[in-house]
């Protein structure tokens, strides 16, 4: 996909900002980042990535928020490293050791490693890890692990729909345990916790896992080849420390803003979501709130190529980018009926 609009962050267009994170950031701090950048608030993620994550972060800004409930849900791809012979007590290398079994014969455990990873793909059930952001009685949960509380998580459905083993080696660490790392590449459904396929993955095998790096590589159809060095875009941006300075009275030179890379909104949605191609009077009738026949009532999923990865897991076509003849995006529709009903509309027919 190319962008085809960039947009200055002294004016706030719409869209898609697809990012990749560095290491050591929350998620929270790019969004508080890229609403400097953009000159604007209305700035949110489609999925959490924790700081010890790199990787895919796709951003809607302005209107772009609007589409972001349409990606939240979507399959997401990860390259990571699994420990195997130490748990932590967040299941990855944040988190302090709480058991060192160690791997006292690599060659066994690499002979039952396939079976196991095996054992853990396609459609299972998973204990997410004690820290994450479950709320359990109002509360966080990784909030009540902090606080010394006992937490006890129920499984919920996932699917992992690839768990590849890539490679695998001894190492010695500092501490002088042998442990065997292996690097994986993993596709998996929405609310999937990879870290907590690395602890389930050593437990299986008898020697405690967790994860030591993790790098997402996918949300939806947008990858990594789509994805801007978030850092590059903040050194690029050379304004004054202070945002809220007088650039006329900075001690230090400005330029002007870089341009953002951002994707517009029809080029996001159509990227991602099934297409009906509104006629202009259908267009003004849904500006106006009023239905129109549905196009893909009835289709097995996706008309364009419904097994792609990243494909929407959705029982029939509830989320549908209606685009005008202009290549506007003007709602996000519903089509489960015979008459599609907007869920979220973004172009306004004017007053009649």
């Amino acid at each position: 996909m190319t962008r085809s609009r960039t947009a200055s962050a002294t004016h706030a267009a719409s869209g898609l900002l697809v990012v990749d994170k560095p290491a050591g950031w929350t998620s929270h701090d790019v969004v508080a980042r890229a609403r400097r950048l953009c000159g604007t608030r209305r700035v949110g993620h489609a999925g959490t990535l924790d700081p010890m994550a790199t990787g895919v972060l796709v951003l809607g800004v302005e209107r772009g928020t609007k589409l972001l409930t349409f990606l939240v849900g979507c399959d997401k791809s990860y390259r990571a490293t699994i420990r195997l012979g130490q748990d932590t007590v967040t299941d990855d290398a944040e988190g302090d050791v709480v058991t060192a079994t160690g791997v006292t014969d690599p060659d066994d455990l690499l002979v039952a490693l396939p079976g196991r990873v095996a054992a853990l793909t396609g459609d299972i059930e998973q204990v997410p890890s004690s820290v994450s952001a479950i709320k359990v009685d109002g509360v966080r949960s990784y909030t009540r692990v902090r606080q010394g509380d006992a937490v006890e998580l129920a499984a919920r459905p996932v699917t992992v729909s690839r768990f590849d083993l890539l490679a695998t080696r001894t190492v010695t660490t500092p501490d002088g345990l042998a442990v065997v790392d292996v690097d994986v590449e993993v596709d998996v459904s929405s609310g999937t916790y990879v870290r907590a396929l690395a602890r389930d993955l050593g437990a299986a095998l008898g020697v405690g896992g967790h994860l030591t790096a993790l790098r997402r590589t996918r949300v939806g159809r947008f990858g990594l080849d789509q994805a801007a060095d978030f850092a590059a875009l903040v050194a690029a941006q050379t304004a004054p420390a202070d945002g809220d300075a007088d650039p006329a009275t900075a001690t230090a030179p400005v330029t002007a803003p870089s341009p953002l890379p951002l994707i517009p909104l029809a080029e996001a949605a159509r990227a991602q979501l099934p297409v009906h191609e509104l006629t202009e009077a259908e267009a003004v009738r849904i500006g106006h709130g009023q239905r129109v026949p549905s196009a893909h009532h009835g289709a097995p999923g996706d008309p364009g190529d419904p097994g792609a990865p990243g494909a929407l897991r959705a029982s029939g076509m509830d989320a549908v980018a209606a685009l005008d003849p202009a290549g506007r995006l003007v709602a996000v529709l519903d089509e489960t009926g015979p008459t599609a009903k907007a869920r979220v509309v973004f172009e306004t027919a004017p007053p009649r």
